[in-house]
């Protein structure tokens, strides 16, 4: 999926956060930091976790997530004072998890992918299969193109 060239396309995401950096997101270097990157892809994720697709629709039960697996692709400096863009798409839904991608931009630049698989979970069972209208939320925030 990262090698996808529609990754690096701020209009292929249904859904974009713009996030300001911080000062103490420097390297040494005076570039954004990996550890800030994780920040800014992890604030966006729970923003959307809580009142994107993965909320709950009026009258249903909030699912309960934990996160398998974070990657992150450095594709070029991040620059402070600037603020990221972040693209937020689902790429893939299986029967109880499902991948966000998203994108980092700067100054119209992608400078960073992620890809973070969510498990769907029943807090007393483990592991439990998407409710049927998470689902249909999940498709309709599919990477566009």
């Amino acid at each position: 999926m990262k090698d996808d060239p529609r990754r690096r396309a701020l209009a292929a995401y249904p859904a974009s956060l713009t996030l300001e950096t911080r000062f103490a997101d420097m390297d040494v270097n005076g570039h954004l930091n990996n550890v800030a990157f994780a920040r800014l892809f992890e604030e966006t994720r729970v923003r959307f976790n809580r009142a994107g697709p993965a909320a709950p629709a009026a009258g249903e039960k909030r699912s309960s997530f934990v996160v398998a697996h974070v990657a992150i692709d450095y594709l070029a400096e991040g620059n402070y004072p600037a603020p990221v863009t972040i693209g937020y798409a689902i790429a893939r839904i299986g029967s109880s998890s499902f991948t966000v991608a998203m994108a980092a931009f700067q100054a119209d630049q992608c400078i960073a992918l992620c890809d973070s698989v969510l498990v769907h979970r029943d807090p007393a069972a483990g592991p439990s299969p998407l409710p049927t209208a998470l689902r249909e939320r999940l498709e309709a925030m599919a990477l566009r193109g």
